[in-house]
């Protein structure tokens, strides 16, 4: 923080506003005096104005750097495991060896659902969309934990944040059981938060499933990189919704379903959607020149970013793994796969993307994953939201943790004047 000022001339009046600085990033100057002055300032998207103070993640896109309480993410997709960033972004420290172990042990006591909770999903239709049994199932735990959602107590909001944590994969995997009509996986504390993942959602009762390590992997991986992104739409939704005292699941709840539209969460899905719109590889020139044709609709799917001014920090890693698990799978040969792969290469060494820098971004090579894994695109937001729970969390809790107020963003107005009701 400093106390330097920006001057404001609105007509005939100056107004001084305060300018704050960060540890890093971009200045901000305070606005917030302009109400008494009559005026506000108009935003809209919100890609001009910082409505909240965090010391959770930072983003320079410019710069292609992604940072989560200073660990760069690349760093955390090597070296650690996604519990243990969840445990980063929760406390804002990693944690010794015995605070890993001992959150390990938490979460994997947690995960199992209340049994009543099965009587929600047998409520849907079974062509329900996961994502709606999720944002209903989600939003229901409130009616469980009522006793223990006091959002003032330090203490119930741990406890809310390890239940979340744990039974998020148990959720998402009976969402997608549930639309297939297989009956219901328990979780097993003998497995790892991935593997127990990936069993839920492929095993069965009259066989053993043995999760294969580099899927599994995968899975941490795709959990750690989608776990935070800063104030996103969904994030700034779970904010909003916990600056009115909301409790914790409602909030959560409000933050998948802003994940669902397609400008969010569905980017990998549309990967896939586009992959099959070509439909083979000899199509692959023609979309690429209406790809480059600015007057025509189509658009590559999982090229740059709206954050990312150069190479996503995400896609690097999604990137060797994605050909780890094409090669684990002999996917290598798979029609879709090797459009995605050719694709890859041409966005790569086109002078075309490469001046615009339109590389391929995390959306682009989760969404390969997830098909190679037998995972179906109505699953993709689902796991996107299990792997984002700990983030909007994160957001919640240091916003109720501090001092807040209720969101109250101002308007332009452009309706009719005051007039008169006829008589």
């Amino acid at each position: 923080m400093t106390d330097r000022k920006a001057t404001l001339s609105v007509g005939d009046k100056s107004i001084e506003l305060p300018v704050y600085s960060g540890t890093v990033g971009p200045d901000v100057i305070d606005v917030r005096a302009l109400v008494q002055e009559g005026v506000f300032t108009y935003d809209p998207g919100f890609v001009s104005t910082a409505a909240c103070e965090s010391a959770i993640t930072y983003i320079d896109g410019a710069n292609g750097v992604l940072l989560h309480r200073g660990y760069p993410i690349d760093q955390l997709a090597e070296h650690s495991d996604y519990l243990e960033v969840c445990y980063l972004l929760l406390k804002g420290r990693l944690p010794t060896k015995e605070e890993n172990q001992q959150f390990h042990s938490t979460i994997k006591n947690h995960t199992m659902l209340h049994d009543q909770m099965r009587n929600f999903f047998h409520g849907f239709r079974r062509d329900a969309h996961p994502m709606a049994i999720m944002c209903g199932v989600v939003g229901a735990l409130s009616a469980f934990y009522h006793d223990q959602m006091d959002v003032a107590d330090e203490r119930q909001r741990e406890i809310t944040a390890h239940r979340l944590i744990a039974k998020m994969p148990t959720i998402a995997a009976w969402c997608y059981k549930y639309s297939i009509g297989q009956p219901f996986m328990y979780p097993r504390n003998d497995l790892t938060y991935a593997e127990n993942f990936l069993y839920m959602m492929f095993g069965v009762p009259c066989e053993e499933y043995k999760p294969n390590p580099v899927l599994a992997k995968a899975m941490d991986r795709i959990f750690i990189l989608h776990a935070d992104h800063e104030q996103n739409a969904s994030t700034s939704t779970v904010r909003l919704a916990g600056s009115t005292g909301a409790n914790p699941y409602a909030c959560i709840a409000s933050g998948i379903a802003a994940l669902w539209g397609p400008a969010h969460g569905g980017a990998n899905e549309a990967v896939l959607d586009m992959l099959a719109e070509i439909g083979d590889e000899s199509n692959i020139e023609t979309f690429i020149a209406k790809a480059k044709d600015k007057n025509d609709p189509f658009r590559l799917m999982g090229f740059g970013h709206r954050v990312y001014k150069n190479f996503d920090p995400r896609a690097k890693v999604m990137r060797e793994t994605a050909h780890e698990v094409l090669q684990e799978l002999g996917l290598e040969n798979d029609p879709l796969l090797k459009i995605a792969q050719r694709l890859e290469k041409i966005a790569l060494e086109d002078d075309y993307f490469v001046q615009r820098k339109l590389y391929p971004n995390v959306d682009f090579y989760s969404g390969i994953i997830l098909k190679a894994m037998g995972i179906p695109t109505s699953m993709f937001t689902v796991i996107f939201a299990l792997s984002r729970t700990i983030g909007w969390f994160s957001h919640w809790n240091e916003m109720v943790s501090g001092d807040y107020r209720i969101g109250r963003p101002r308007q332009l107005y452009t309706g009719p004047e005051k007039q008169d009701y006829p008589g």
